[in-house]
C-alpha cells in the first residue's frame, strides 16, 4: 500500500508518512472518517490547508483526515444586516475573500492571500493586518467527539483571543475535540473596507489609520505586501514553504517591555498592564537576519533557514526535514532569550516534535 506523505500536504513541505490518509469531501465523510477513528481507537490527525502545521519525520502513526468539503450559502442578504455566509470547512480561505470583496460584502478584506481553510480559520483565530475572523465570525458548526454530537458555537462561546480560541484550547497534538464542519460569518454590504488600523496599510492605501478604503484596494495592497514578505504561496519562490509566521508576537507585562531598547514596538496587549511586542523585530535585533541558516555550516546544513523576505518565516530550501526547520527555530529562540529574556512561542501545531 501506497503511503501519503505529510510533506505532500502541507506547505512547509515537510513531514513523513500517514498511518492512514481519509480525503472526507461531504460533512457526512467528515463525521464518518471521525466516528470510525474514535470508535477504533486510532490518534486522529485534521489537516486543512496544511498551511499551519509542523510534522515529524517520522510522520503521523493514526489517521490523518483531509477536510475536503467546499462551498458556501448565503442565508441571508439584506442592506441592514448585511449578509449571513456559511461556509463549508474545507473550502480555500482566500477563494472565499475573493468572492466577497467581488460582492461588495465588507470585512475580511484585510485577510487576503492567507493560505488554508477556512474551518481552521477560527481555530487560531487567523489574523493579519489589524484584523481578524473574531471580527466577523457569527457562529461555528463542529461535530463534538466527547458527545459524539453536533455542537454549534456562537461567536462569545468561542472565547477569541490572540491567535486563539476554545477550539485551539481544546486541541491536544492536533487532534481537536471540536471538528469544524461550518463556519458562519455576518458581513456587512458595501464597497468600503472595515476600517483601516494597521498603519503600514493605511500608508500603502494612503489613508489615516482608522479610515475606511474601497475594499477592492484593500486586497491589492495586502496581496502586495503578503508577497513582498513571501507570505503568499509561490511555487518557484522557495521562501513561500513556510508555515507563516513561525512565532506569535509576545504579549508581556508592561514592566518586562519597558526594559527593552526605546526603538522596540510596542502595541496594546489586549488586557491592562499587557503589551505585545514585535516577534520579527526581537528575531532580528538578536542577530538573526533575514535568510540566516542559508550557508552550508549553519545549523541546518543549509537546509532551511528563515526567510530572505520576513524573519518570522521558517523556510525549507528545497531538501530540509521537519528536524532542519526545529534547529533554526530553536536557534532563533535560543537567541531571543539571551538577548532579550523574552521567550518566543510557535504559531503552528507541532506533531510528534517539540522545541
Amino acid at each position: 500500500m501506497t503511503q501519503t506523505l505529510l510533506s505532500t500536504l502541507t506547505t512547509a513541505a515537510v513531514g513523513g508518512p500517514a498511518g492512514r490518509f481519509i480525503e472526507a469531501r461531504t460533512e457526512a465523510e467528515i463525521v464518518d472518517a471521525v466516528r470510525s477513528a474514535d470508535a477504533a481507537g486510532e490518534s486522529l490527525l485534521i489537516i486543512g490547508g496544511g498551511s499551519n502545521l509542523l510534522v515529524s519525520d517520522d510522520g503521523f502513526p493514526g489517521t490523518v483526515l483531509k477536510i475536503a468539503s467546499e462551498g458556501f450559502t448565503v442565508t441571508a442578504e439584506d442592506s441592514c444586516g448585511g449578509v449571513a455566509v456559511v461556509v463549508q470547512a474545507g473550502h480555500n480561505w482566500d477563494a472565499l475573500v475573493e468572492h466577497a470583496v467581488r460582492h461588495a460584502w465588507s470585512g475580511i478584506e484585510a485577510l487576503s492571500g492567507i493560505p488554508g481553510a477556512t474551518g481552521a480559520t477560527p481555530v487560531q483565530n487567523v489574523g493579519a493586518y489589524g484584523s481578524d475572523v473574531s471580527q466577523t465570525i457569527a457562529a461555528v458548526r463542529t461535530w463534538d467527539r466527547e458527545r459524539n454530537a453536533v455542537k454549534t458555537f456562537t461567536n462569545s462561546e468561542l472565547k477569541f483571543g490572540y491567535r486563539d480560541s476554545l477550539l485551539k484550547q481544546t486541541t491536544v497534538n492536533g487532534s481537536p475535540r471540536f471538528v469544524v464542519l461550518t463556519v458562519e460569518f455576518q458581513l456587512p454590504l458595501g464597497r468600503m473596507s472595515a476600517p483601516i488600523r494597521y498603519a503600514e496599510l493605511a500608508r500603502a492605501l494612503g489613508v489615516e489609520a482608522g479610515q475606511r478604503a474601497y475594499s477592492n484596494d484593500v486586497r491589492r495592497e495586502v496581496l502586495r505586501l503578503r508577497a513582498s514578505k513571501g507570505m503568499v504561496w509561490d511555487a518557484a519562490d522557495r521562501d513561500t514553504y513556510s508555515t507563516g509566521s513561525f512565532f506569535t508576537n509576545p504579549i508581556v507585562p508592561a514592566a518586562e517591555a519597558a526594559g527593552l531598547p526605546d526603538g522596540a514596538p510596542r502595541y496594546p496587549g489586549g488586557a491592562d498592564g499587557l503589551t505585545k511586542l514585535s516577534a520579527a523585530w526581537l528575531i532580528d535585533q538578536a542577530g538573526y537576519g533575514k535568510g540566516f541558516g542559508l550557508e552550508p555550516d549553519s545549523v541546518s546544513g543549509g537546509r532551511a533557514s528563515l526567510s530572505t523576505k520576513h524573519t518570522l518565516a521558517i523556510t525549507n530550501r528545497g531538501n530540509a526535514r521537519t528536524a532542519d526547520l526545529l534547529a533554526i527555530a530553536r536557534e532563533v529562540r535560543r537567541g531571543v532569550v539571551e538577548r532579550f529574556g523574552i521567550e518566543l512561542h510557535p504559531e503552528p501545531l507541532l506533531i510528534g516534535v517539540e522545541l
